[in-house]
């Protein structure tokens, strides 16, 4: 018996998402939903857990220190995982702190961010912006390389 197959399941799936918008509050829960959709696609659900929290804490620190708030998200599809890229106009490079205070309400993404994936970065841009970056293949407990 002969079946009809729509064109969505015939093309190749695409090797990046690319994104450019303005993020307020409540984006990261939009955001997540867009790499939860990719991962799921990609056949990479086992790094869901630690891509959604990376993709969080970069467009969190967006929100929280980007005048404008504008940024790219860049979804990469890598041989070995996923490469998460965020670019925005502001030159003020993240810095991890390793000592807060224990009543500290910021600055611990990094630090969970580092814990979590394989490799995390940040490329200067040559205008004057920056883009945040991060790689995360799979494990053997399912979360980020670590």
């Amino acid at each position: 018996m002969n079946e009809y197959i729509p064109p969505a399941y015939l093309a190749p799936r695409p090797v990046q998402y690319r994104m450019s918008l303005a993020v307020g509050e409540h984006s990261a829960r939009h955001v997540r939903r867009i790499v939860r959709s990719l991962l799921s696609e990609w056949e990479m659900t086992e790094l869901t857990d630690a891509v959604e929290l990376g993709v969080t804490e970069l467009v969190a620190n967006v929100v929280r220190h980007v005048r404008d708030r504008r940024c790219v998200l860049l979804v990469l599809r890598l041989k070995t995982g996923v490469r998460v890229e965020v670019t925005d106009s502001s030159p003020q490079l993240p810095r991890m702190r390793r000592e807060l205070s224990a009543d500290a309400e910021g600055g611990r993404g990094l630090v969970l961010l580092d814990a979590l994936v394989d490799k995390w970065g940040v490329d200067q841009g040559p205008l004057g912006g920056k883009t945040v970056w991060f790689e995360c293949g799979p494990t053997e407990s399912g979360l980020g390389a670590r």
